[in-house]
């Protein structure tokens, strides 16, 4: 199928070249792409059965992990099955409004992210600095509002974005050097000024997220400060021991985001396929690793997991009855 390269408007398809330069390797970047991919969904998957079915896990926190759980999910599923298409059947071809669909899915996917994060580093400072009052403060209409509260905030701030893309003409090119559409990546094809954008994209969004991370920080240093005024050695291990996990997740969350915002701004000398590739991982590695962190470090979780696992054989290996 011949791709015209000039449009008026808005084009009926984008075309998503992949990787750009690494056309070649495009099948054997997909197998553990896939992997990692199916690694996730499934981790992910246990990990919410597992805390809705097992009535110890009914609390605060693994209510936000939960919602992480989700998060991770429609991250990456809303890009990586289209990066496979890319590569396994060269479906290059996107819509406009699919591919505006995408951009709004993937950013709100990671400013919700931040807040989970957020309410988590929360949920841990009142259960560490003021025990005594955690189910008196956490209760589950706080709770839910909480939870109301990250998906308005996620939706509010990247809901705009759809207008900025929508009212932008493009009678350039079609094609997008990329797996998935990413706001600035297909505002930079329109043939009109894309200050607001520009502004828009990077200054809110990475706005909020720097806020959180403040936030998150104010929280931990007033938790280790509580932690190392415990008087036995072995109240500090256990609190810090339900934070670690916790910890795990915001590292491997905000460190690869910010290297890429970092290297995406500042990175002019690194080539074009490795941002894309860096952008890839970022959508699937840590869904992929989160599940296995808390399921690694969380005991209420590896008995839950554990459990699940134990009915599972037994009924697959009771005896139909005779």
């Amino acid at each position: 199928m011949t791709h015209t390269n000039f449009t008026i408007f808005h084009p009926a398809v984008f075309v998503l070249l992949g990787i750009p330069g690494w056309e070649a390797y495009h099948i054997w970047l997909s197998i553990p792409l896939c992997l990692m991919y199916i690694t996730a969904i499934v981790g992910n998957s246990i990990l919410i059965v597992v805390i809705i079915t097992e009535r110890n896990l009914h609390e605060p926190m693994y209510f936000f992990l939960s919602m992480l759980a989700i998060t991770d999910i429609l991250l990456s599923t809303t890009t990586v099955p289209k990066a496979l298409a890319i590569f396994w059947l060269h479906a290059h071809d996107i819509a406009f409004d699919a591919c505006v669909t995408q951009v709004f899915f993937v950013h709100v996917m990671f400013v919700g992210e931040s807040a989970i994060l957020l309410a988590m580093a929360f949920d841990r400072f009142v259960a560490i600095c003021v025990p005594l009052h955690y189910t008196a403060v956490l209760t589950w209409r706080v709770v839910g509002r909480i939870g109301l509260a990250i998906v308005t905030r996620s939706f509010c701030i990247i809901f705009p974005v759809i207008f900025l893309l929508k009212r932008l003409p493009f009678c350039r090119t079609n094609i997008v050097p990329h797996s998935y559409c990413e706001h600035i990546g297909v505002a930079r094809l329109a043939c009109a000024d894309i200050t607001i954008n520009i502004w828009y994209g990077f200054s809110v969004p990475i706005v909020t997220v720097i806020v959180d991370v403040i936030l998150i920080a104010v929280s931990y240093s007033l938790i280790l400060r509580a932690v190392f005024r415990l008087p036995s050695q072995d109240a500090r291990h256990k609190a810090l021991s339900t934070c670690g996990s916790h910890l795990c997740v915001i590292l491997m969350f905000y460190v690869p985001s910010f290297f890429t915002l970092l290297t995406h701004r500042f990175g002019h000398n690194i080539p074009r396929h490795v941002h894309i590739l860096l952008a890839n991982l970022y959508v699937v590695v840590p869904p992929m690793l989160n599940p296995i962190v808390y399921g690694v470090k969380t005991k209420q979780i590896r008995e839950g997991v554990a459990h699940r696992f134990f009915d599972i054989r037994t009924w697959c290996c009771a005896s139909p009855p005779g």
